[in-house]
């Protein structure tokens, strides 16, 4: 196809203004957090050798470039991870108030946890009848204080992922709730389950419900958890009376936390509650390494039909408030990635490129799911390229600017940058070659001649007073600075 300025649609985001430049919030992740989770790479069955090999990487890869977070994703609390598809045969571990803590058979540091009994104070009244399933779990006082500390050593912050809710465990053997004179029964909902995980039961919006939240971030705190994510609450279902707890049990806590929620897509109409009281949120269900899906199922989200979701919520990305596209499933997603067999991301060169310019230019989250421990040279350079990061840590605003055909065109604003004061990205998202000629003006810009800067080869191209005569391949981009 050939587009010109002639008869161009210029479109901008659902008929929204760009979103206006706001100072920096005085709370956790003022810019988008960049960092790095296991789940991709590891699934549930992450351990601490294999945590610390990734997060030694990350200091010597990805650290010089603002990579920061180092998360541990779900069932650091499981005995037995690879039976997580029989839920009545995992093995948990919890401590004496009901709260999940990590395996020392998984996380040495942690300490060691001697069975014991259930302490005194549970009400045995409350528990089910003898006859019923009991679920296994060790009661002991294990922590990840010395694995917070070590990544904090490193110059990094300390991520871990739970499930919202009270451990089905707890409320088996209705457990005291630290620091209260409630129990787990009172705390719990069993009319609430989460769909898709079987190990725990909602929270009641009443006291015990909130004592129940306060002990679980006064313990994070404790640890030296800088980035909690929580799970099962942003959709399917949303849970604001749960939002709402952890926000001020993490308040209380007195620890600068970035509170990330999940799964997605988090509704639009939610935008501006989710915005009051989180830091990150999931705009789409779960993303992995897939360009276009079969039209047989909706999941997982597919790159090409991420370019919708960021478009539609660009408009809410502030200091303190970040929309999040996902993790990256970028380089070696083994040995037990969350999705599919262990593989190299399906993701093609220039899919990748793509996939960070689109992410960048949204200003969401970088947060990458590569094994670390076996992360390539050029991985690490479309990672750390210093003006896609720029975009994306310091572009006042930014959105879709035309959607034509195949054609898909985002502009941010760089006050700070020292080579363009706007970027420009164009994609196609088309099977086949596109030939790009534009006035600056069909992307809502000033008509004037622009020095421009290709970000991904680093060329300065010259004075420019439109695109002429530019070829796209099929799912590939550019992304250009202009400076007047």
């Amino acid at each position: 196809m050939k587009l010109s300025c002639i008869g161009v649609v210029v479109m901008s985001l659902l008929a929204a203004p760009l979103a206006p430049a706001q100072a920096p919030a005085a709370k956790p992740a003022t810019t988008p957090p960049m960092g790095w989770n296991s789940w991709d790479a590891y699934g549930l069955t992450i351990t601490e050798e294999q945590f610390r090999a990734n997060v030694k990487s990350m200091v010597a890869n990805l650290k010089p470039a603002g990579y920061n977070y180092a998360v541990i994703d779900e069932g650091w609390y499981f005995f037995n991870p690879e039976d997580r598809p029989k839920p009545d045969t995992l093995h948990y571990a919890i401590d004496a108030n009901g709260r999940y803590v990590p395996v020392p058979a998984r996380f040495p540091s942690a300490g060691i946890a001697a069975p014991q009994p259930a302490p005194a104070t549970a009400d045995v009244s409350a528990t089910p009848a003898p006859d019923a399933p009991k679920l296994a779990a060790t009661i002991g006082s294990t922590s990840f204080k010395a694995l917070g500390d070590y990544v904090h050593s490193q110059g990094l912050k300390f991520g871990i992922h739970i499930i919202r809710g009270i451990p089905r465990i707890s409320v088996e053997r209705n457990l005291p709730i630290a620091d209260s004179d409630f129990h787990a029964t009172d705390a719990a909902d069993t009319t609430d389950a989460c769909p898709w995980d079987p190990t725990s039961w909602g929270v009641k919006n009443n006291a015990a419900g909130q004592a129940w939240y306060d002990s679980l971030l006064a313990q994070y705190a404790a640890w030296g958890v800088d980035l909690i994510k929580v799970d099962c609450i942003a959709s399917h279902p949303y849970k604001p009376d749960e939002i709402r707890m952890i926000r001020k049990a993490i308040d209380k806590a007195g620890r600068p936390m970035v509170l990330s929620l999940s799964p997605g897509p988090t509704s639009l109409e939610n935008a501006d509650e989710v915005g009051s009281l989180a830091n990150m949120w999931r705009i789409s269900d779960d993303f992995w390494d897939v360009w276009k899906g079969d039209g047989k199922k909706d999941w997982p989200q597919t790159l090409s039909g991420q370019f919708a979701k960021t478009a539609a919520w660009a408009q809410y990305a502030k200091p303190g408030n970040w929309p999040d596209a996902d993790m990256l499933p970028l380089g070696q997603l083994r040995p037990v990635p969350g999705w599919g067999d262990p593989r190299a991301t399906r993701l093609t060169p220039v899919e990748q490129r793509t996939l960070i310019t689109l992410w960048s230019m949204a200003r969401s989250p970088l947060i990458l799911g590569a094994n670390l421990t076996q992360i390539d040279d050029d991985t690490v350079k479309l990672l750390t390229n210093r003006d896609v990061l720029r975009i994306d840590q310091t572009a006042t605003r930014s959105g879709q600017v035309m959607h034509d055909s195949d054609i898909i065109v985002w502009t941010a604003d760089l006050p700070d940058s020292p080579d363009g004061s706007i970027a420009i990205a164009v994609f196609n998202v088309g099977e086949s070659q596109v030939l790009v000629n534009s006035s600056w003006e069909a992307f809502n810009l000033d008509p004037a001649i622009y020095r421009v800067k290709d970000v991904w080869t680093g060329k300065v191209l010259g004075k420019l007073k439109s695109i002429e005569s530019l070829t796209i391949d099929p799912h590939a981009c550019i992304l250009y600075l202009l400076k007047k």
